[in-house]
């Protein structure tokens, strides 16, 4: 069942360029789908020989590409990363790089499909300018986000993140009556909502559009990515009410490689065993 139901984001080597090792290691871990972080320092999305690379690489490890993170930070010259970006910003030079970014890192489903690009709609932060996280600049990013990724049989989930933009009630508002009619869907993101307020309530309040999740803890004041059952959400509740809502897709791992790596995803595995027996419970 843990093949089946679980999966784990490239997001525990984000400091480290994607290798192949990774790969093999998450399917060692007995994780065989993934989400990949479309950071250029970690794998460079516009880089061809890269693409390819990773289809081979996931081809030998046995692993499949379940979803894209599309990217949200810019990269240097060297492929380091130097700053956000922003898909609401007001100012349309950078709103325009944040949605070429992500049209770029779409060129990926070309060579190697998947099911499902997260998106997030502006950035977070206490020092984050109004200007950064504009809903009329959202929507506009948005319909051409969804219109790329249909190209390619991809389809859009927005991310709940910690900002006025995107909790449930914001993103439920987006696609039933802004944006009615996309094919858009959320990415519930359990750590941001237990950040927000009600984890319970958010699952809820989603119900019908939850097409894919990030799963990761924290202790309620700051967005650490921590291994389930490592902070202070309640998992038994919220996979209750994850099963209570009919979700029955891929609960992503989105953990932080705080400390070793290694040590991280042994625990993970851990957590993984605890998930599932819940979910067997219920």
């Amino acid at each position: 069942m843990a093949d089946q139901r679980f999966g784990i984001s490239t997001h525990l080597f984000h400091d480290q360029r994607l290798s192949h090792e990774h790969l093999a290691t998450f399917a060692r871990a007995g994780f065989h789908a993934i989400e990949l972080f479309a950071t250029r320092a970690h794998f460079d999305y516009e880089d061809a020989h890269a693409i390819d690379e990773l289809a081979g690489w996931l081809q030998e490890s046995g692993v499949s590409l379940h979803s894209m993170h599309a990217p949200i930070y810019e990269a240097g010259p060297k492929g380091q990363t130097i700053g956000s970006l922003s898909t609401a910003s007001g100012d349309e030079r950078r709103r325009n790089a944040a949605v070429d970014a992500t049209c770029t890192a779409l060129q990926v489903a070309r060579s190697i499909p998947f099911r499902f690009l997260v998106v997030h709609l502006g950035v977070v932060g206490k020092d984050v300018s109004p200007q950064d996280n504009r809903a009329d600049a959202a929507r506009r990013s948005l319909e051409a986000i969804v219109e790329t990724a249909s190209l390619s049989g991809v389809r859009v989930a927005v991310e709940v993140i910690p900002n006025a933009l995107s909790d449930s009630p914001a993103l439920v508002r987006l696609i039933e009556e802004d944006l009615e009619g996309a094919d858009i869907g959320i990415c519930l993101d359990y750590g941001h909502a237990h950040l927000m307020g009600d984890l319970g309530d958010g699952i809820e309040t989603i119900s019908g559009h939850l097409w894919t999740t990030h799963v990761h803890d924290n202790r309620g004041r700051l967005d650490e990515h921590l291994v389930p059952y490592a902070g202070t959400i309640n998992w038994d509740a919220a996979m209750m009410e994850t099963q209570k809502i009919g979700y029955e897709g891929v609960l992503m791992f989105e953990v932080a490689g705080h400390g070793n790596p290694s040590d991280v995803l042994d625990r993970t595995v851990k957590a993984r065993a605890r998930l599932e027996k819940t979910l067997i419970t219920f």
